[in-house]
């Protein structure tokens, strides 16, 4: 369709879709969700073009997507999963849409969704562990099969992928392809140099380590969506963490560390969410925080498309007056 950012496109209806979709409710190995029939109908802008994505399963590096973009708003809201908060952003198929023009008659709507609901929800677990624990299948549970091709950083189309469909401008694009190649050069220093040749110990650019080698810290806030919190700097985070860059299991990376100083919203308390390499539900002994307009931007990700939503650890943050 030749999808750019901000093009308007409407959902198809559900019989439209279903019509796409194989016996297991994918198309292209990509699941088409519950939570997505609410938008069917609706009127959307594209967000981002998403023809790659970050391997968050097996750790690969970028993958390669087709025909696919996230919508604007159009975000999981766990409802069919178990009540997941990651609040992941909806990949759409193209054949799931209509681009269209603001004065353009909507389409009729047929139905409610009622037609596929019965596929979705079946497809939206996985066969039990051996243990009888219930195993969730979604689309960030199954991206390695609906991006099977790993995207080297050297394939420069992907670049020129980004500035054609307005994923990024052209100085971002370049930043983040150097920002890939010192990345690359750190990894493989830290295997043929001595360590006195090291830049910055072998660290990713963002430069993010852990100081902690025995438990990590914690801290309670209690804090409640609306109030106003200030992210701590990223000495006194790296400080809570250990080596693996974790505190209590949960890590903290570069695209964190780049909203550090500043004031957000509190906008939930998370408890909960789907591990993408099993499909488990992770229930967290303490609850984790999401901020308003808090993403991961792939700033220091080749301007990865997924924006995931990072969650905080109640120490990171402080509140501020009003």
């Amino acid at each position: 369709m030749g999808l750019r950012v901000g093009d308007l496109v409407e959902v198809l209806s559900a019989e439209e879709i279903a019509a796409t979709l194989d016996e297991r409710g994918e198309l292209e190995n990509l699941p088409f969700m519950p939570e997505m029939l609410a938008f069917c109908g609706k009127r959307l802008k594209v967000h981002k073009v998403a023809h790659k994505l970050c391997d968050t399963i097996g750790h690969t590096g970028m993958r390669r997507m087709t025909n696919a973009v996230h919508l604007t708003g159009a975000r999981c809201d766990g409802e069919a999963h178990g009540g997941c908060q990651t609040a992941c952003s909806l990949y759409f198929k193209e054949a799931w849409l209509r681009k269209v023009e603001p004065g353009d008659e909507p389409s009729p709507v047929v139905s409610d969704g009622r037609i596929l609901l019965p596929l979705l929800e079946v497809n939206t677990r996985k066969p039990p562990s051996d243990d009888g624990e219930e195993l969730f299948s979604c689309q960030a549970t199954e991206l390695l099969r609906a991006a099977p091709v790993c995207l080297p950083f050297k394939d420069v189309r992907q670049y020129v992928e980004d500035v054609r469909t307005g994923n990024a401008g052209v100085f971002a694009t370049i930043r983040g392809f150097l920002i890939q190649l010192f990345n690359k050069y750190q990894g493989l220093s830290k295997k043929v140099l001595p360590r006195r040749l090291w830049i910055r110990e072998g660290m990713h650019w963002g430069f993010v380590k852990g100081m902690l080698s025995g438990r990590t810290p914690t801290g309670t806030l209690d804090l409640q969506p609306g109030e106003v919190v200030r992210v701590k700097s990223k000495e006194f985070i790296m400080s809570t963490l250990n080596e693996d860059r974790l505190n209590r299991g949960l890590g903290f990376e570069e695209e964190m560390a780049r909203y550090c100083g500043q004031t957000a919203v509190v906008k939930a308390r998370v408890d909960r969410c789907i591990d993408e390499p099993t499909g488990r539900m992770l229930k967290m002994k303490s609850p984790c925080i999401i901020l308003e307009d808090n993403i991961c931007a792939g700033f220091y990700n080749g301007n990865c498309p997924r924006e995931f939503v990072p969650f905080w650890r109640e120490i990171w943050l402080e509140r501020v007056a009003d």
